[in-house]
């Protein structure tokens, strides 16, 4: 069983160009594919029929089916039937839009708006949503021609469709409507075929936009910048929006994939997904990559591949591995909503047909639960006809349950956080985020930091004599391959300050670290703030390595901006060595006026008739353009003899980067061996 460590970091002050360290107190720093919605009180579930020969069976009634729940029979209240095949010839005009996803997501505390309930019966309705983040510009033209041809020839008078796009923000060219000229020209804005295309601004980077001359506001989106946060959360936004409708919704997802980079919050998936089966919306996820060659070797959009790994199979392997995770979330989102994924076909008018397969005829039944409990567990449906054994029914397994944030008493709040640990949905409303490490102790016992950051914007203090105090309760848990517990996090941190204001432009960042064996693991940490009950998690999947097979053998790369004097002495934890402590920066967002360090290490080194000499030196790339390169550093002594490593520490001033993306890579020489390793990270340079 691994052994934890907990040690608590000072608030780290967010000044407005970024993070600038400043301790405050001795407190943590600085299976069919229909859907299931869940209101207050009914829940909604799509049921397709079919009989032997595959079609719709209609004409049934609410007294032909039977509903269970967790195998409890439920009485069905709401009962419709959808035929989309008997539409009217002509359309009417499109009626009023449901409540628009470019409205801005509500801020925390802020009462929600709740979108007016719209009657589109017999209406199909389809969102067509292009990540224009993850897309080469060759898909992006492939996606917006598979929709024009789909508006063009085979829109029906059922047929109401909205356009929606992601980049940096999220944004509707255009909402509802059956017009073919509007949706020809909104689509034409996408691939640029429209003439003017996106209005200027709305789709740039951060450093092709107007410089208005404000100074960089720190907040929580600037944790999101390299995972797949950002476009879950705008995923969800679409789907809150169309809450406000009973009838099935489509969204269309074109993509090239969801790379997982970094730790990715696996609560957030499961979120988005949960808020989609709310609000009835099925995810169709099409790969517009296509079909696709994975060539030895890399192919000609690649550099060249270093060493053996491309005659052993080492590198194909991982690239098949790579284009494998870059599909995982997308079949999850589409499996998990009642939709489909698509992934290595060229045929892309395969979306469109499943779309209107799964939305030409179905029943929409609706209950009452009888189980009260708000728990956030997952419920299992099961739809069945009475005396109709022949029909196939075609319906989603289950929802989850909503969860009780209200407040409860001194004995319940520790199994309110040990209920939130074990759920497979557990609570978003509080922000966490996290970052994570590993370095040897012994042959094999590794190090494992793990930081846990909640903008302090987000936690209310309460005025107690001279100074502003706030709780927070952490629970965790790290899981092994077989699901045991192998370490655990319990901490209630607490804070005093001066000055409330002052906090909110700060981030709570609590430090722990776990001794493990090299192997895949599960962390997951729930967090709740004591004064209004809002909770937070975070969930990600964890991996020691094994370095015995590596001819370089480095430790992971932890960037930070602040190093802190003090404190206590962990001899295990090497970022927390000789007086003073290396705060990892979660986000990896500088400003320019701060100094980056990198601290890593490098094992066993060979050792030459000179003795051992490891060269080592950061380049950073922006643009795949190398920008900016530090001096070359050789180490002639292993500086850490009881892991047998040689330890670097490198500050390079943020002030010689311009603002923008840069991936970072650590060039790593073993000059006895003949052997190098090439890390990188990326991060971003705030003005």
């Amino acid at each position: 069983m691994g052994r934890v460590k907990h040690h608590r970091l000072a608030v780290a002050a967010l000044a407005a160009a970024g993070f600038v360290g400043s301790p405050v107190a001795p407190v943590a720093q600085t299976q069919s594919r229909s859907t299931v919605r869940l209101n207050t009180e009914v829940v909604l579930v799509n049921v397709l029929v079919r009989d032997k020969a595959g079609h719709v069976v209609q004409g049934l009634t609410r007294n032909d089916f039977i509903v269970l729940e967790d195998s409890k029979p439920q009485t069905v209240t709401n009962f419709d039937f959808e035929n989309l095949d008997t539409a009217p010839e002509a359309a009417a005009p499109p009626p009023a839009a449901p409540a628009a996803p470019v409205l801005a997501t509500p801020k925390p505390g802020a009462t929600p708006i709740e979108p007016p309930k719209q009657d589109l019966h017999d209406r199909r309705l389809i969102v067509l949503f292009f990540d224009l983040s993850s897309m080469q510009p060759e898909e992006i033209a492939r996606a917006a021609a598979s929709a024009r041809d789909y508006v063009e020839h085979r829109l029906t008078p059922a047929d109401l469709v909205a356009v929606a796009t992601f980049s940096t923000s999220l944004q509707v060219p255009q909402d509802f409507t059956a017009d073919r000229g509007q949706l020809q020209q909104a689509l034409g804005g996408i691939d640029g075929t429209g003439g003017q295309g996106f209005e200027e601004g709305l789709t740039g980077d951060p450093e092709g936009t107007a410089d208005n001359g404000d100074a960089f506001t720190p907040d929580d989106t600037e944790f999101n910048i390299f995972n797949t946060d950002r476009r879950l959360e705008a995923l969800r936004t679409v789907s809150d929006a169309l809450a406000g409708i009973e009838q099935k919704k489509s969204v269309i997802y074109f993509s090239s994939g969801m790379s997982q980079s970094g730790l990715d919050n696996r609560v957030q998936i499961r979120a988005v997904i949960d808020r989609a089966v709310r609000a009835n919306v099925s995810i169709y996820a099409a790969d517009m990559r296509g079909l696709q060659a994975i060539v030895p070797g890399g192919d000609a959009s690649s550099a060249s591949v270093r060493g053996v790994s491309a005659f052993n199979g080492r590198s194909t392997s991982n690239a098949f591995d790579r284009s494998a995770a870059t599909q995982d979330t997308l079949a999850s989102l589409a499996e998990d909503t009642g939709g489909r994924a698509f992934f290595d076909t060229n045929q892309f008018a395969g979306v469109f047909d499943r779309v209107v397969a799964d939305t030409s005829a179905y029943y929409i039944l609706g209950y009452s639960s009888t189980n009260p409990a708000r728990d956030g567990k997952y419920r299992h449906i099961k739809v069945q006809l009475k005396d109709k054994a022949d029909y196939t029914l075609e319906f989603r397994s289950g929802y989850y349950a909503p969860r009780d944030f209200a407040h409860s008493s001194r004995d319940d709040r520790e199994q309110q956080l040990v209920d939130q640990l074990q759920s497979d949905l557990s609570a978003t409303d509080l922000n966490v985020y996290a970052s994570a490490g590993y370095f040897r102790l012994g042959e094999n016992r590794f190090y494992v930091p793990v930081s846990f950051v909640v903008p302090g914007s987000e936690v209310p203090f309460a005025r107690a004599s001279d100074k502003d105090k706030a709780t927070l309760d952490v629970l965790g848990v790290v899981l092994d391959e077989r699901r045991r517990p192998v370490g655990r996090i319990r901490e209630t941190m607490r804070l005093a300050v001066e000055g409330a204001q002052e906090v909110r432009r700060k981030n709570v960042q609590y430090q722990t670290g776990f001794e493990l064996p090299p192997g895949r693991y599960k962390l997951k940490v729930v967090v709740r703030e004591n004064q209004d009950g809002a909770m937070g998690s975070f969930e990600t999947d964890l991996g020691v390595p094994d370095l015995r097979s590596d001819r370089v053998k480095v430790s992971s790369v932890v960037l930070g901006t602040q190093l802190q004097s003090g404190g206590r002495r962990d001899d295990r934890n090497p970022l927390a060595r000789g007086g003073e402590a290396l705060v990892p920066n979660v986000a990896h967002v500088v400003s320019r006026a701060q100094h980056l360090y990198f601290y890593y290490e490098v094992y066993d080194p060979v050792k030459g008739p000179s003795g051992v000499r490891v060269l080592t030196n950061l380049s950073f790339f922006r643009n795949g353009v190398r920008v900016y390169e530090t001096p070359l550093i050789e180490a002639r002594d292993l500086t850490a003899p009881d892991r047998h490593g040689a330890v670097f520490q490198l500050d390079v001033p943020a002030s010689a980067l311009q603002p923008g993306y840069y991936t970072c890579q650590v060039n790593v020489i073993d000059d006895a061996a003949g052997a190098f390793a090439f890390p990188r990270l990326v991060l971003y340079v705030a003005r």
